[in-house]
C-alpha cells in the first residue's frame, strides 16, 4: 500500500506540472486532467487513512490494487506526452527560425495532440470506474471497523524458561555491569542504559533476565511495554501499580499529569530499577521519563527500542549507555536450533546437519527465526528432502505457514512503523539478491532515478537519499557494511528474514518482479514496473513471452546469460533505471538501440567486455548518472558532452572528452584520465563545472623542465583546480600508475578550496613538506598524502586542522634521529591514523592524552632501531584511550630473532592496557630479511638460563 501511497503522490506532482503553461494541452484535455488530479488527490487521502489499518480485508486490498495499476497507467500516459514533440516546451527562438518550428509544430503534432487526447479521456473513464466500484461495494467502511485484537507478540519473552534460552549469559553479565558499576562521582546518580537492535534478536528476553537477575537489589521495580501506539495513562497506571505493591491504587479518571506527580512522589527517596520496553519514538520517552526523579540513589533505567537514534536519546546524556545487541554466533545458534528441533544438541542425524547449516545461515543468528523455524521443522520428517523443500520455501512460508505468523509480525513492526517514503525505499532492496552487498551511493542515485526522493525548498537530492540510507540502517532494518571514518556505512546487507518479508511485500504490490530465484520466482502480474532477472540463481532464467515491459520503470540484471535469452533493450520504452551486472558475456553491440530509451536516468554497466559505447549515447537527454567503472570503455563517445542532465559520470580510466564545459549539471567526475592526447582547452573548461563536488584524476604525463607543452597541461589544470575550489568542490582524488610530479601544486593552489573535505593522493610522488593551502582548509576530515620526510612538525601542522577524522600518512624515511611526538593538544577528533615509511627509526611515541578519539590505528616499527631501548618499548599506545583496533607492522629487515619477538612481545603487553574488546593485528614484513646469525648460540643461552 505504502508503493500505492508514495507513487500517487508523485503522479499527483506530474499532474500538476502538465496543468502549467509550459506544456500544451487541448482545452477539453486540460479540463480531463484537472479531472484526473482532483480523483487521485481523493484516493490519495483515502490511501493515507488505509495504511492505519493494520489488516485490511480482502475487498479493499482489490480496491488498492486497482488504484496503484491506474497510477501507473496515468504517469505512463503523462510521460509519453511530456516527451512526445506536442509535449516539449512552447519556448521557440524568435525571429523566423521560430515562426518556422513553430508552423512545423502545427502541421506534425496535431495528429499527436489529439490521440493523447484520446488516450487521457479513456484514463479518465477508469478513474469513473475505480472510484464508482469503491463506493458500489463500500470500500470506505473498513476504515471504522475495529482493527482485530491481536495478542502481544512480546508476551513469550517474559515467560521462557532460563534453561532454554542460549548464549544470553555473556549480554546479560554485561549488561548488568553497565548498570551495577560506574565512577565514585557519579555512582549514585540515575543511570540510563539502552538496549537496541533489530526485531527477533531477543530485546525484551534479555531485558527481562537482567530484571530477574537484579530483583531484590532495589527497593521498587516495574517493567513496562510502550509499544508502536501507546497509551501514556495505561503505561503510568501500571509503573504505579508495580511500584507501590497495591499500597495505593491509582483513580482511573487520573489525568497524565496527576499519575506522573505521584510516581514521583512516591520514588523521591527510593532507589528504584525500571524498565521501558519498546520504545518507537522520542516523544514517548520524554513524557515517561517526567515520572522518574533523578534521586542520588543510585537508581536505574533499562530501556529497549530497535532504533539506534532512539536509544541514544534515551541513554544518560553525561555518558555513552548504549547496549547493541548482536545476533547469536554460529556456536549459539546450532545450540539453540537443535534444541528446539530435536530437544537436544547432539540429536540432529547425520543426513541432516549440512542442510541445518543452510537453515540457520538463512536465519543469520535471529533467536526468533532459529526459534520459529525449529519449532517448524520439529513438526515435519526428519528426511532431508523435507528439510530440503523447506529450506527452499522459507521465503513463501512467512507468507503461509501459521508456525511462522508470530515472527512475521515481530518484523513487520519495524516496517510499518516506517513513513510512506521509508517503507517504498526499503521495499526496493527486493531487486537484490540475497547477501548482496549495496552500495550507497549506487542505491541513492538509483532512487532518485525512480522519483523516490522527496525534497523541499533548497535540499540537496543526494543528501536527502543518504538520510533516507541512514535512517534505515538507524531503525536496524538494514544491516550496515564498511563503516568509514565518519561513521557512515559505504554500503548495506539485507538480513535474509528482512528480506524475505519485503520480497513477499513486493510481489503482493505488483511493486518488483523477480525471475531467476526458485525460492521468489514469482511473476503474478502482466505489467511489470520493475523486473529484476538472476542468472546467477538459475542460468536459463526465461522471461514469460506475454508479459508486458512497455512499462518496465527499472531493470536490473545479474549473472550471465545466454545472448538469445537477453531481452532486447528496444522494447523497454519506460525504463529510467538500466543496471546490468553481466561481467563476460555482453558485448557493447547489446546496447546499439539503448538510444531509444528516452526516459532512462541511470545507466550502470558492469561488463568487462564492453569496450565501446555508441554515438547515440548523447540522445538520451534524461540521463543523470553513466557508471563504467567495470568497462573496458577508454574512448567516450564525442556526443557525451551533449547530455545536459547529467551529474555522475563513474569511468575506469577513460580519456577527458572535449567539450567537457558543456556538462554544467556534473557533480561528480571520476575517475577521468588526462594524457598527452587530452585537448588543452579541455583542461581549461573543466574549471567551469560549477556544481562539481567530487573530481578523481588519473595523471598519466610527464612534466618536465624540458617539456614545455606537459607544463601548459600542469598550468591549466592548476588554474581549473583552483576556479573549482572557489566554487563547490568537497573531494580530490589524484592517482597515476607512473611517475608522476605533483610539484605544481605545492604553493599553487590560491585562493584554497575552501570547502574542501576530502584529498587522496595514491601516486608514487612525495610532497618534500605539507602543501601551504592544506593548512587552512577547516573542513578537510579526510587527507591522504605522500610527504618525505616526516617529522613533527608535520604532525603540529596537520594536528591543528579543526575538522580531520582520518589522516594517513606516506613517507620513504622519517628523521633518524629523531623519536616522532605525538603531543597532547594535536589532532583532537582524529578517528583513524594510518602511518606508512618502512624507515620509520624508533617510530611514533603518543604523550597521555593523544589523540583522545582515535579509534583505528595503524603504524609500523623497524623492530633493529627500537630493540636497544633500555628498559623495554614505551612508544604510548597505552595512552589512546578510545582505542578500538591497532594494527602494528614490524620491519623486519637487518633484525634479529630476538628483536622481532621482544617488539611483538611489547606491542602485545601495551595492547594489554587497553580495553578487552581491542581488536590486535601485528604482520611482519620483509621476514626472509631476519638475520640469522648466532640464532643457535641465543637457543643455547636460554636452555643453560632454564
Amino acid at each position: 500500500m505504502c508503493n500505492t501511497w508514495s507513487h500517487g503522490l508523485r503522479v499527483l506532482r506530474k499532474l500538476g506540472a502538465l496543468l502549467s503553461d509550459e506544456y500544451k494541452l487541448l482545452r477539453s484535455v486540460k479540463g480531463d486532467v484537472m479531472f484526473l488530479k482532483a480523483e487521485l488527490e481523493s484516493m490519495h487521502a483515502f490511501l493515507k487513512m488505509m495504511s492505519e489499518v493494520e489488516d485490511p480485508d480482502e475487498m479493499s486490498k482489490c480496491w488498492i490494487k486497482e488504484v496503484r495499476e491506474l497510477s501507473y497507467n496515468i504517469e505512463y500516459g503523462i510521460d509519453s506526452f511530456m516527451l512526445s514533440p506536442c509535449g516539449e516546451s512552447s519556448r521557440k527562438p524568435r525571429g523566423f527560425k521560430g515562426r518556422l518550428s513553430r508552423c512545423m509544430d502545427i502541421m506534425t503534432n496535431s495528429k499527436t495532440r489529439h490521440c493523447i487526447a484520446k488516450k487521457i479521456k479513456v484514463l479518465k473513464q477508469d478513474a469513473i470506474e475505480v472510484s464508482s466500484r469503491r463506493a458500489r461495494y463500500k470500500v470506505d467502511d473498513v476504515v471504522s471497523k475495529p482493527s482485530r485484537i491481536s495478542i502481544d507478540p512480546r508476551l513469550p519473552a517474559f515467560f521462557t524458561e532460563v534453561k532454554r534460552l542460549v548464549g544470553i549469559d555473556g549480554p546479560k553479565d554485561k549488561l548488568i555491569k553497565l548498570l551495577t558499576e560506574g565512577e565514585v562521582a557519579i555512582a549514585q546518580q540515575l543511570k540510563v542504559v539502552s538496549i537496541v537492535g533489530i526485531g527477533g534478536l531477543g530485546k525484551t528476553t534479555l531485558a527481562n533476565q537482567v530484571y530477574q537477575k537484579l530483583e531484590g537489589q532495589f527497593e521498587c521495580q516495574a517493567f513496562v511495554s510502550v509499544s508502536q501506539k501507546p497509551d501514556l495513562k495505561k503505561i503510568l497506571r501500571n509503573i504505579l501499580s508495580q511500584i507501590c505493591c497495591q499500597e495505593r491504587v491509582s483513580n482511573e479518571e487520573w489525568d497524565e499529569q496527576q499519575l506522573i506527580n505521584t510516581i514521583r512522589q512516591f520514588l523521591k527517596h527510593k532507589r528504584y530499577f525500571i524498565v521501558i520496553d519498546d520504545i518507537w519514538g522520542t516523544p514517548a520517552w520524554r513524557a515517561i521519563k517526567c515520572a522518574f526523579p533523578e534521586n542520588s540513589s543510585s537508581s536505574r533505567i533499562l530501556t529497549t527500542t530497535r532504533i539506534v537514534t532512539v536509544a541514544k536519546y534515551c541513554s544518560s546524556q553525561n555518558h555513552d549507555h548504549v547496549y547493541e545487541i548482536k545476533p547469536l554466533s554460529a556456536t549459539h545458534s546450532k545450540s539453540l536450533f537443535f534444541k528446539r528441533a530435536f530437544g537436544c544438541e547432539g540429536g540432529c542425524p547425520l543426513q541432516l546437519r549440512e542442510v541445518s547449516d543452510e537453515i540457520l545461515k538463512k536465519c543469520g543468528g535471529l533467536p526468533l527465526a532459529i526459534i520459529t523455524v525449529a519449532s517448524l521443522l520439529a513438526n515435519k520428517a526428519s528426511t532431508r528432502e523435507e528439510w530440503l523443500r523447506i529450506r527452499n520455501s522459507l521465503g513463501s512460508a512467512l507468507e503461509k505457514d501459521l508456525d511462522m505468523e508470530e515472527m512475521k509480525k515481530i518484523l513487520f513492526l519495524s516496517y510499518n512503523d516506517l513513513p510512506y517514503h521509508l517503507k517504498t525505499c526499503l521495499l526496493y532492496l527486493s531487486i537484490f539478491p540475497e547477501d548482496y552487498v549495496i552500495k550507497r551511493d549506487q542505491l541513492v542515485r538509483r532512487w532518485i532515478a525512480e522519483g523516490f526522493i522527496i525534497v523541499e525548498g533548497g535540499q540537496d537530492l543526494e543528501e536527502v537519499g543518504e538520510g533516507y540510507f541512514s535512517d534505515l540502517i538507524n531503525r536496524s532494518l538494514i544491516e550496515p557494511v564498511e563503516i568509514q571514518y565518519d561513521g557512515r556505512a559505504d554500503a548495506c546487507r539485507v538480513h535474509d528474514m528482512i528480506l524475505d518479508l519485503i520480497i513477499s511485500k513486493s510481489i503482493e504490490e505488483n511493486f518488483v518482479t523477480l525471475s531467476g530465484d526458485s525460492k521468489h520466482n514469482s511473476l503474478p502480474y502482466d505489467k511489470v514496473h520493475r523486473l529484476s532477472l538472476n542468472y546467477h540463481a538459475q542460468e536459463h532464467t526465461m522471461v514469460p513471452s506475454n508479459m508486458v515491459v512497455s512499462h518496465v520503470r527499472s531493470l536490473t540484471i545479474f549473472g550471465c546469460a545466454e545472448a538469445e535469452h537477453m531481452l532486447c533493450l528496444s522494447n523497454f520504452q519506460s525504463v529510467r533505471v538500466l543496471d546490468i551486472e553481466n561481467r563476460e558475456v555482453l558485448e557493447h553491440k547489446y546496447l546499439k538501440h539503448i538510444s531509444r530509451l528516452s526516459q532512462l536516468k541511470y545507466l550502470r554497466l558492469n561488463v568487462r567486455r564492453i569496450t565501446a559505447l555508441p554515438e547515440q549515447l548523447g540522445e538520451l537527454q534524461n540521463l543523470q548518472t553513466l557508471d563504467l567503472r567495470w568497462t573496458w570503455v577508454k574512448k567516450l563517445p564525442a556526443s557525451i558532452v551533449q547530455l545536459q542532465q547529467l551529474a555522475c559520470l563513474l569511468v575506469n580510466s577513460a580519456e577527458l572528452p572535449e567539450g567537457i564545459g558543456n556538462m554544467r549539471a556534473l557533480r561528480e567526475l571520476s575517475e577521468i584520465e588526462i594524457n598527452q592526447n587530452t585537448w588543452l582547452t579541455s583542461l581549461q573548461e573543466l574549471g567551469s563545472l560549477a556544481k562539481l563536488r567530487i573530481l578523481e584524476l588519473n595523471l598519466n604525463w610527464h612534466i618536465s623542465s624540458t617539456n614545455s607543452d606537459m607544463k601548459a597541461y600542469a598550468d591549466n589544470l592548476v588554474v581549473s583546480l583552483c576556479k573549482l575550489g572557489m566554487l563547490n568542490l568537497r573531494s580530490i582524488q589524484i592517482q597515476s600508475y607512473h611517475s608522476c610530479s605533483l610539484d605544481f601544486l605545492i604553493d599553487s593552489w590560491f585562493p584554497p578550496p575552501h570547502l574542501l573535505q576530502r584529498f587522496e593522493m595514491n601516486i608514487n610522488y612525495y610532497f618534500p613538506r605539507i602543501p601551504k593551502w592544506i593548512v587552512s582548509l577547516d573542513h578537510l576530515s579526510y587527507l591522504s598524502i605522500n610527504v618525505n620526510p616526516v617529522d613533527e612538525e608535520t604532525f603540529r601542522v596537520l594536528g591543528n586542522l579543526p575538522s580531520l577524522l582520518f589522516l594517513w600518512i606516506s613517507s620513504r624515511t622519517a628523521r633518524p634521529e629523531e623519536r616522532l611526538i605525538i603531543s597532547s593538544n594535536v589532532f583532537r577528533f582524529l578517528k583513524e591514523f594510518y602511518f606508512t615509511c618502512w624507515d620509520s627509526g624508533t617510530g611514533l611515541v603518543f604523550e597521555a592524552g593523544a589523540m583522545p578519539e582515535l579509534e583505528k590505528l595503524r603504524v609500523p616499527f623497524n623492530a633493529h632501531a627500537v630493540f636497544p631501548l633500555s628498559g623495554g618499548l614505551d612508544f604510548g599506545i597505552q595512552n589512546l584511550c578510545s582505542l578500538k583496533h591497532l594494527h602494528v607492522e614490524i620491519v623486519c629487515y637487518s633484525a634479529k630473532v630476538r628483536e622481532v619477538e621482544a617488539l611483538e612481545d611489547a606491542v602485545k603487553n601495551a595492547a594489554g592496557c587497553l580495553s578487552d574488546e581491542l581488536t590486535l593485528e601485528v604482520s611482519r614484513w620483509d621476514e626472509e630479511e631476519i638475520v640469522k646469525d648466532g640464532d643457535h648460540k641465543l637457543a643455547e643461552e636460554v636452555d643453560s638460563d632454564n
